[in-house]
């Protein structure tokens, strides 16, 4: 069984590589008589895999998410598709529900119509940042990959140009504090999956330099004195306690969380406008594939629960401004995760997404190993609703993938007449209608059946 697990999360093995062990490892574990987590009801549609930043394959990410307990899970990777089709057949083999995206960012420096933008000069939900906005693209259906493929190649070019700039900028800091300098295609691309139709990250940047600090230091306290004796960063005590830990299994995503918060500013180059397009082009692009764009809320940050997020105000004292914005954009949806804001600050969110239309998305972004892939925050009364939500993301995608009238906001729609809240209800009950172990197969005649009425009572 180890052997299997090491196989499933093995980027190496390729995807059919990795799906042929999941299978074997479910086959065994049934053989053996070990039941399946008992579902929790939660549900995350915001994992991040090995197709952007994250210690998980597809194959691996749907069956830690089955082992927490999860109905359901969602691939969203920065710059990249690639998890997408893996990420589905994974949930079908360890009987969950799955949805795909991808999340990237996107300019807010100009207004529809190119008019001025009141956005340009704020930080809105990106600490990097300001008029440029992280937004996912939720419920992709599957005849759309290859074309979300296309859309996203000449952005992630960019951001490589980008990318081996600021390994320059690295490399002058290395330099002076006497370490080994990178070498972009050797320490950064090949730990990526850009060959596959990855993006890479600043975490892809970061976790170079922390192979660098760790070939020269080990691991334990000489690494954490390196840090402020050699490149400026200070570590916060708790953060010293970690790294002092030289048997912490969370060692590597533990650095690059200081490293992000303490290093990555002063070697940062801002996006241009060839690679953080106009969002306006985004959200076209989405609805022109059946795809949902969804805003990405931040909200002001008190303690980042991942630390790798300053304290810093956010978008909060112009949210409606915001949204209205959002609304003449054209986004479908508002994405958010409970566990990272007050009961207050969603509340709000909540208010202004009735009053514009906009469907509620939930997942918290999994791309630590630290991270728990459980979000029980989904469960209480005023956040149910997102479980429901989910189910019908998941119809969505599937549905749309047999027939791309049966895209939940498209006019061609057969409940186009209905309230999006009546509409998200059928929508979510034909979700749960997919057989779980077959979503894909079982998805014509649940369509069938939305077309007939059957969800809609």
């Amino acid at each position: 069984m180890s052997e299997l697990l090491n196989t499933i999360n093995d980027p190496a093995a390729g995807r059919d590589g990795r799906l042929a062990a999941l299978r074997a490892y479910e086959a065994e574990r049934i053989a053996a008589g070990r039941a399946a987590a008992a579902m929790t009801g939660e549900i995350n549609n915001h994992v991040h895999t090995i197709y952007s930043f994250s210690p998980y394959t597809p194959s691996m990410a749907a069956l830690r998410s089955r082992d927490a307990g999860l109905g359901a899970a969602g691939s969203v990777d920065h710059d990249s598709i690639g998890a997408a089709e893996e990420m589905v057949r994974a949930c079908e083999t360890v009987g969950i529900g799955g949805c795909v995206g991808f999340e990237l960012r996107v300019s807010f420096k100009k207004g529809p119509g190119g008019r001025a933008s009141p956005f340009a000069e704020r930080k809105i939900n990106n600490p990097d940042s300001r008029g440029l906005v992280y937004m996912t693209v939720q419920g992709v259906p599957s005849p759309s990959t290859p074309a979300v493929r296309a859309f996203l190649k000449p952005i992630q070019q960019r951001r490589n140009e980008r990318n081996r700039k600021m390994v320059e900028a690295i490399n002058a800091i290395l330099r002076d504090a006497r370490l080994r300098q990178l070498d972009y295609d050797r320490d950064v691309l090949a730990i990526s999956r850009a060959a596959d139709g990855g993006g890479v990250t600043e975490r892809h940047l970061l976790a170079a330099v922390s192979a660098v600090l760790i070939e020269r230091c080990g691991k334990g306290a000489a690494l954490a004195a390196a840090l402020g004796s050699s490149l400026g960063v200070v570590c916060a005590p708790k953060q010293a306690s970690l790294l002092g830990d030289a048997a912490n299994p969370h060692y590597l995503f533990d650095l690059i969380g200081i490293l992000k918060t303490g290093f990555l500013e002063r070697v940062f180059i801002q996006p241009d406008g060839a690679e953080c397009v106009d969002a306006g082009l985004v959200v076209d692009f989405a609805r022109s594939v059946g795809a949902i764009p969804a805003y990405a809320y931040l909200g002001d940050v008190g303690e980042s629960p991942t630390g790798d997020k300053k304290a810093e105000k956010f978008e909060d004292d112009y949210l409606e401004e915001l949204f209205d914005e959002l609304a003449r954009l054209g986004y479908k949806a508002v994405t958010y995760m409970p566990p990272r804001n007050t009961v207050e600050q969603l509340r709000r969110v909540q208010k202004l997404c009735a009053e514009r239309g906009f469907m509620e998305i939930s997942g918290v972004d999994i791309n630590s190993s630290r991270q728990s892939f459980n979000c029980p925050e989904v469960l209480k009364p005023e956040f149910r609703h997102l479980v429901d939500t989910t189910w019908a993301l998941i119809a969505h995608e599937r549905l749309a993938s047999t027939d791309a009238a049966l895209d939940l906001f498209s006019a061609a729609n057969p409940l186009a007449g209905l309230p999006l809240s009546k509409r998200l209800d059928a929508y979510a009950r034909a979700g749960r209608a997919l057989d779980p172990k077959n979503a894909v197969g079982t998805a014509a005649a649940i369509a069938a059946d939305l077309r007939n009425g059957r969800f809609s009572s």
